[in-house]
């Protein structure tokens, strides 16, 4: 068994990578063609779609039960009133700080494109067309803010486990237990869903954070997936198959896709494959990886505004073919960010607003991931 105060590099790594196919998604989610809104109302190449109906049901739910597991390891070296102090500042802050900041572009280029204000009767004040598009700018910021507040139930649920029975139950998750919680997982898709923003998935969120807490912070539990991790990457890949057959070309962000059983089957499958597959060949660091780990939250939260504004400049100046639709603007913001990263981080209210980060780390020091 690995020692708690040994730094699991697997979990970074699952973390950083996950940010990148997010990055990845959106440069595709943009123009998409299967009908899901987006702020740009450009075409797109239909084949592209693949690669986000792919990722879709799985990549937050992942990134949930790693938070989980990294909310067990930072409650086990501090209390519970610096936790929540913590996930203010790093999660609920910026959250809010940025669609000011600069989330507000988001909602500035959908009225250029589609004019948001058309059917007003009259003149729209400037800072009322402001507070719309800060509204409208929140983007990715959706899971820092279900982050927190999974955070916060799990300070309550804690208070009420005082002798922590449910951590111990879930130490003895064999691999049986860990492939029948898919049932679990199944009926959590179906609670507490936001009837609007759907992307608010309360239920399937709070329960795989709660799972990654309880059950996949112990050692005993990740070493089972380990042992296990080719045949439950060959089952995740026949049921992203079954998935795929089921769902090919229709609009992947749908309840009736979400909450289907073959959906969820794929989307606990791969959940279970990618924690044991990076436990067993990923749990190590390099320069690049402890910098992403380090950058990989400011990766997140400054990604989407980033793109679209590259996406938006490149679409309506240029008639290259379709595909550079997506080339340029991805490429582009893969280089933009690890400078924007590198100013932001020396600037202190903006270090504080946008990255969470109260004081420069020591040289040598790895950052606390936030998005964790």
């Amino acid at each position: 068994m690995e020692s708690k105060t040994t730094r699991k590099h697997y979990i970074d790594n699952i973390r950083w990578t996950t940010v990148i196919l997010v990055i990845v998604y959106h440069a595709i989610y943009m123009f998409n063609s299967m009908g899901i809104l987006t702020n740009l109302a450009e075409p797109g190449i239909p084949e592209m779609d693949f690669f986000a109906a792919i990722v879709y049901p799985w990549f937050m739910v992942l990134l949930f039960v790693v938070a989980g597991m990294s909310a067990r390891y930072s409650l086990e070296k501090r209390g519970s009133k610096s936790f929540a102090k913590d996930r203010t500042v790093k999660l609920l802050i910026p959250s809010f700080a940025i669609i000011f900041i600069y989330g507000w572009v988001n909602g500035l280029i959908t009225d250029l494109e589609i004019d948001m204000f058309k059917d007003a009767p009259g003149e729209v004040p400037g800072i009322i067309k402001f507070v719309i598009y800060c509204m409208s700018g929140i983007g990715p910021l959706w899971f820092a803010r279900e982050l927190f507040f999974a955070s916060m139930l799990l300070l309550l649920i804690r208070k009420i486990d005082k002798k922590d029975k449910l951590y111990e139950l879930g130490r003895k998750a064999n691999i049986i237990v860990l492939l029948a919680l898919f049932a679990a997982v199944w009926v959590s898709s179906f609670l507490l869903n936001t009837p609007i923003i759907e992307v608010y998935r309360n239920g399937i969120y709070f329960f795989t954070f709660f799972l990654g807490y309880y059950v996949f912070s112990h050692e005993e539990v990740t070493d089972r997936l380990v042992k296990w991790k080719i045949p439950l990457l060959i089952g995740a890949v026949l049921a992203g198959v079954g998935y795929g057959l089921l769902f090919y070309g229709e609009n992947y962000t749908t309840k009736e896709c979400l909450r289907h059983i073959v959906t969820n089957l794929y989307c606990w499958m791969t959940v279970l494959a990618v924690i044991g597959c990076f436990k067993a060949w990923f749990n190590k660091t390099n320069a690049f990886a402890t910098y992403m780990t380090k950058a990989n939250f400011a990766f997140y939260v400054l990604h989407y505004t980033v793109m679209l504004v590259y996406a938006y400049l490149w679409v309506r100046n240029t008639e290259f073919p379709l595909i550079w639709h997506y080339i340029v603007p991805l490429a582009a913001t893969l280089i933009t960010l690890p400078l924007l990263y590198e100013i932001i981080k020396r600037i202190p209210v903006l270090r504080f607003l946008i990255l969470g980060i109260t004081k420069p780390k020591e040289k040598g020091e790895v950052a606390a991931e936030k998005v964790s």
